[in-house]
């Protein structure tokens, strides 16, 4: 096994900054390109990682250690950001994630005061028993995949512009 919940934190605490670095200063187009019907665009991504910060990693690892297995967690609906309130601007949406996540971020730290906790399991309706530790590393993962996300959108609205060097551009072949 590779997790250690300090570099785990890590990541976590970096993905915030990385996203407001990266997309802050990018013009429209950038931010509203998807793959195509039924995919999301930059700002929507950005929108699951808020909804996930509120209903999704922190309730889940509280239930773990709270009620273990007797109880098995709510289903995340990870299409609700799809409905959700009227538009922000990306500034609006990156500052919210940001103190989320800093919120988040503290109680991690908090309810993780022990090495035996990651081993703590509880219920996940499609999965069964999981492990405290297997959720945080799935929040990892779920950030970076996000942020993969992100750059493969944005590298195909330039997809038909790159002319035969398509064939050298792993990030439009997905």
């Amino acid at each position: 096994m590779n997790f250690n919940l300090s570099e785990a934190i890590e990541v976590l605490e970096k993905t915030p900054r990385t996203l407001e670095s990266f997309l802050l200063g990018l013009s429209e187009g950038w931010l509203h390109g998807n793959e195509g019907e039924g995919t999301w665009n930059t700002m929507q991504i950005i929108d699951h990682l808020i909804d996930g910060e509120t209903t999704n990693w922190i309730p889940r690892l509280q239930m773990i250690l709270e009620d273990g297995e007797s109880k098995s967690f709510p289903p995340f609906d990870r299409f609700a950001h799809l409905q959700q309130k009227p538009e922000q601007t990306l500034v609006e949406k990156i500052k919210e994630f940001k103190r989320l996540r800093e919120d988040n971020i503290t109680k991690l730290k908090v309810l993780m005061d022990s090495e035996n906790k990651l081993e703590q399991t509880g219920i996940h309706a499609a999965f069964g028993v999981v492990k405290a530790r297997e959720l945080i590393s799935t929040w990892v993962v779920h950030d970076l995949t996000h942020i993969t996300q992100i750059v493969r959108v944005m590298a195909k609205r330039y997809r038909l512009d790159v002319g035969p060097w398509e064939e050298y551009l792993g990030v439009l072949k997905k």
